[in-house]
């Protein structure tokens, strides 16, 4: 019983302290580099009590930080429930009813909690969402998915099957893993696989839509992953990649170099200056991956989700228009771009679609939500639009 105690009374601590500043994941190596007496099984147990509390999102608004703790253990059914049989003995009995049942539950013994305002900004949402499945979606977390590369498949499953870790097959290049499955001693990451969340992946299926050749400006980059997703489409492409992070840039070209991609090109660029807008020639396709709020994948960083400032979709939506507005300009006659968030939000997503259309001239070819809710991935929008 003290132990869970003092896990509990740790948990406590963290949240109390945590102001969402800087990612959960790198704040909490930071703490328990500071409290080195917890071994690795402690850290885990402490964590996951943080995280299924931040799952919760503002549906908790109202309890103490303690009760946030058994609330998230007791909704998101979290594996290490000896503190509820050591400390809510009854809480643990009823660990398994439906969500709906969890509620009155709660409310019978005198919490205020209620999922429908985990996510409460539903009226912001894009059209199409279902607004309670993607609501509950925050308790639970999301798969691991892999992008197999060409002909790597048959290695890739041997591999897997040898190191008896189990997988569910997607497609025939897509694999879903338990989110904390170790793949570093077993695959060849970025050589053999691609670490790709399964919506990031059907972006793919937009690079083949408009038959993704000739020259490709990915020009908000990041770590590369969908640049290495329509090289392996056409290996042909005369590639560049930019963003405004020096860092990012230098990852990706250790990234790229893993991949096998050798001839591109990779700048530093803030595309909020339209003064000075690389590359000088003119491209066939640029891939917008734009900066976003990151909602559509909250359920990986539930921190976000509690710590959001709802004034932060328009800071990001008049981003969006501004770098789209830069880059527009460097597209071909019947160049085509590919807009793209991780945000769920209509004003980042089909609003700046409209802005393009109405202010840039770009004809809209076709545009989804991807609906990553449905299968434990992230969420994401993408338009395709063609200039000419």
């Amino acid at each position: 019983m003290s132990r869970w105690n003092a896990y509990l009374k740790t948990g406590i601590k963290i949240i109390e302290t945590y102001d969402g500043r800087n990612p959960l994941s790198a704040w909490l190596k930071d703490f328990f580099r500071q409290h080195k007496q917890m071994g690795s099984r402690d850290r885990k147990i402490i964590s996951g009590f943080v995280y299924s509390s931040y799952r919760l999102g503002h549906s908790t608004f109202n309890l103490s930080t303690e009760n946030k703790i058994l609330c998230g253990l007791f909704i998101c059914n979290y594996n290490f429930n000896e503190l509820l049989s050591c400390i809510k003995p009854e809480w643990n009995q009823h660990i398994h009813l439906p969500l709906e049942e969890k509620e009155s539950y709660l409310i019978s013994e005198g919490l205020q909690w209620r999922q429908g305002a985990i996510f409460p900004w539903q009226e912001d949402l894009s059209e199409g969402i279902d607004k309670s499945l993607f609501n509950v979606c925050h308790i639970i977390q999301p798969d691991l998915f892999l992008r197999i590369r060409p002909q790597q498949e048959m290695i890739v499953n041997k591999k897997l099957n040898d190191a008896g870790i189990s997988f569910t097959r997607f497609t025939d290049h897509c694999i879903a893993l338990p989110n904390a499955t170790s793949l570093d001693k077993v695959l060849n990451i970025d050589k053999e696989v691609v670490i790709q969340d399964y919506s990031s992946q059907r972006i793919g299926d937009f690079f083949k839509l408009n038959n993704i050749a000739g020259s490709v400006w990915d020009c908000c980059a990041g770590s590369g992953g969908k640049s290495i997703m329509a090289y392996d489409i056409n290996p042909q492409i005369k590639l560049s990649v930019s963003d405004s992070r020096p860092l990012i840039i230098q990852n990706l070209v250790q990234r790229f170099r893993i991949a096998g991609i050798k001839n591109y090109h990779s700048f530093v660029q803030d595309l909020t200056d339209a003064e000075n807008t690389p590359p000088a020639t003119q491209i066939d396709h640029i891939i917008a991956d734009v900066p976003c709020t990151g909602s559509g994948t909250w359920s990986r960083t539930p921190e976000q989700l509690f710590f959001f400032d709802h004034k932060k979709i328009k800071y990001y939506s008049d981003l969006q228009k501004n770098i789209i507005s830069t880059v527009v300009p460097k597209l071909n006659d019947n160049g085509w771009l590919i807009y793209i968030t991780c945000s769920v939000f209509k004003n980042e997503n089909e609003a700046v679609v409209e802005f393009i259309k109405v202010n840039l001239g770009l004809k809209l070819v076709a545009m989804e939500l991807l609906k990553g809710y449905e299968m434990k991935a992230d969420s994401m929008f993408v338009a395709v639009l063609r200039k000419g």
